[in-house]
């Protein structure tokens, strides 16, 4: 166990988890740490390096196997050891994500919408596109509307036409408006993107969050151990709010959002940990070549920067 409580208290909150997310923790582990280091780790080590969560090595073999299935990491045996690492399609993945999560800022909003009409797709196909378009950032303003104020429109049609819609839906984009947030526009917002639930989440982090970010502080030496265990689980959190953040400009948010605060609690104990963490995932995870490769300097781009 970790000598700070806040800590402690995070790692048993994981593990009462039911059933435990391994295998998302896994994801996270890879996108926030092991890519940057080159991509491949020894199963070994890995099993080593999170056992202290709680993950046995029971449960994180099913995972990794579950997650080679998935097509999200691919192994290359060396010997008798195994290594593993993102495949492509999970590379790509994990880069749309965790590109939101490190992001600095939200980019700025010229007023413009897009919007994309369901109308001519029958009802269980119509509930498909909108679940996928909504972990996209769109919101339902009427049963057979989705509208979002910043989008890629190659995106879009990219995913329109995975799911063989593309020829029956149709795309309209408007113009950058004057009044880029009016009051009956705010109060669509609330009701087409839930954001009060959001903000709740949003809340709850906070809470989490806050008194380890205290702690953490009040230490003199901080450890590389618990330093690793609190980004692991400080990303892993803060990925799952990211995936239902729809990422409205800020025009069309409260005064007050939550997310503002939430972000800056994140980076701000991202700063202050990143590289004692670091040191931790050189001491105990090996590649086929042996140490870690050393991160790149885009890595030193997360959250505005972290030199």
């Amino acid at each position: 166990m970790s000598s700070l409580a806040p800590l402690n208290s995070l790692i048993t909150r994981f593990q009462e988890q039911t059933p435990i997310r391994a295998s998302s923790l896994i994801i996270t582990l890879y996108g926030d740490a092991i890519e940057p280091h080159g991509g491949t780790v020894w199963l070994g080590s890995l099993i080593q390096l999170l056992e202290p969560i709680g993950i046995n090595e029971r449960l994180i073999r099913t995972s990794i196997f579950r997650l080679t299935k998935e097509n999200w990491l691919t192994a290359e045996k060396v010997g008798r050891r195994s290594y593993y690492s993102l495949t492509g399609t999970g590379r790509r993945r994990f880069e749309k994500a965790f590109k939101r999560v490190y992001s600095s800022t939200v980019p700025a909003w010229d007023g413009s919408w897009c919007l994309v009409m369901l109308s001519q797709l029958k009802p269980d196909k119509r509930k498909q596109v909108r679940e996928e378009l909504e972990w996209q950032g769109f919101g339902a303003i009427s049963p057979t509307v989705l509208a979002c104020p910043r989008s890629d429109r190659a995106d879009v049609s990219a995913t329109l036409t995975d799911l063989g819609v593309h020829e029956d839906t149709i795309i309209f984009e408007t113009a950058a408006q004057d009044v880029l947030a009016s009051k009956a526009l705010r109060l669509q917002v609330r009701e087409s993107w839930n954001i009060e639930e959001l903000a709740t989440h949003y809340s709850e982090f906070i809470q989490l969050f806050r008194p380890l970010w205290q702690a953490l502080r009040e230490q003199e030496n901080l450890q590389p151990s618990d330093c690793f265990l609190a980004r692991v689980l400080l990303i892993h959190e803060y990925r799952k709010l990211l995936l239902r953040d729809p990422q409205l400009p800020d025009e069309l948010l409260p005064g007050d959002w939550e997310g503002r605060a939430a972000r800056q609690l994140c980076r701000n104990i991202y700063r202050l940990i990143f590289a004692k963490a670091g040191e931790w995932l050189n001491s105990v995870l090996e590649t086929a070549d042996g140490p870690l490769p050393d991160v790149g300097e885009n890595f030193y781009r997360r959250f505005g920067g972290l030199k």
